[in-house]
């Protein structure tokens, strides 16, 4: 199966995720949380480290699981942070286009 390159929104959400997930750890050991998630370290170094934009969603609600985040948490500091994002990104785009105008 080939697998489709990322978007940079993905990557961004996966880097994301991965500073959610780091800071919700805290000072726990990524071995700790990773066994008490049933994953290995090594998808959890993936995951904060952003290496794994996607992960599947039981790895992410079993790491949430672990962290006591709840997965509506998760996903509002996700959306939120692409809300902030698209309105930058519009925003941006709003003033490419007046000053294309102007000239």
């Amino acid at each position: 199966m080939v697998r489709l390159p990322l978007t940079p929104a993905e990557v961004a959400r996966g880097e994301r995720l991965g500073a959610l997930l780091r800071r919700a750890r805290g000072c726990r050991s990524m071995l700790d949380v990773a066994l008490a998630s049933h994953i290995s370290p090594e998808t959890l170094r993936k995951i904060e480290s952003g290496r794994v934009a996607t992960p599947a969603f039981p790895t992410i609600a079993a790491i949430a699981g672990t962290l006591g985040l709840s997965l509506d948490a998760v996903w509002a500091e996700m959306n939120q942070s692409e809300e902030t994002v698209e309105s930058r990104d519009n925003s941006v785009l709003a003033v490419a286009r007046h000053t294309s105008l102007a000239s």
